[in-house]
């Protein structure tokens, strides 16, 4: 029998079924949450990186036992950068990319396949089991196979977390309410990349485009509903 949990939400609570339900863990790689990292690099602050290390892998974890599969979007570029031609909106953009461009040092390291930056922390090293998705955009939807690997296992809701919330997590989000995905946004598990960013995607997010919730709260529905089985 189908299980459903109603999870604490806002702007109301909404009710998903456990087996319609995948957990999306965003780039939460060296690039955007470690000292020396990119992010870090260009200055931005990823001091408050280490509780939201610590929620993702609670949170992980309660999915895992709960049978939610566990998907992870990895963020970065081919050494030879031919995702992002200087043709491209994205090598204009890209913090990571311009500063390559600019201090030589850095060339290739910086959320690049191979290089530490672009691995994911070792707290939250995927498991057996678990799904990697690369990208080379902000979205986890744009040019990867995620609708289709959510498509395959018949998945309605995402609990959506990871870095930076105002960039890669919110344009998830946004995609994902615009291919009829119901988004729920895990807000301790998430940080922004500037200041007030939060408060804006938390306010996009709960006003527009999916509900927001907390990882203390999202567990405690699953594990309610396990211990009534």
């Amino acid at each position: 029998m189908p299980r459903t949990v109603t999870l604490p939400a806002r702007p109301e609570p909404l009710t998903v079924t456990i087996e319609e339900t995948a957990l999306i863990i965003v780039d939460m790689q060296n690039a955007y949450l470690s000292k020396g990292g990119y992010i870090d690099l260009v200055g931005f602050d990823v001091s408050g990186a280490p509780p939201v290390i610590e929620e993702t892998a609670r949170i992980a974890e309660a999915c895992r036992a709960a049978g939610i599969p566990v998907i992870y979007l990895q963020n970065g570029f081919s050494p030879d950068q031919r995702e992002a031609p200087s043709s491209a909106p994205v090598w204009h953009k890209s913090n990571a990319l311009k500063f390559m461009r600019a201090n030589e040092a850095y060339a290739g390291k910086l959320i690049t396949h191979g290089t530490w930056d672009h691995e994911i922390v070792p707290e939250l090293t995927p498991l057996p089991g678990d799904i990697v998705v690369p990208k080379a955009r902000y979205s986890g939807f744009a040019g990867t196979g995620l609708e289709q690997i959510l498509a395959s296992r018949r998945i309605r809701t995402l609990l959506v977390c990871g870095v930076a919330t105002n960039v890669c997590v919110e344009s998830t989000i946004r995609d994902a309410y615009h291919r009829e995905f119901f988004p729920v946004m895990l807000a301790d598990a998430t940080m922004g990349a500037g200041p007030g960013t939060q408060e804006a995607t938390e306010f996009n997010v709960q006003a527009f485009f999916g509900w927001l919730s907390t990882g203390a709260e999202m567990r405690a529905a699953i594990n309610s509903n396990s211990a009534g089985e």
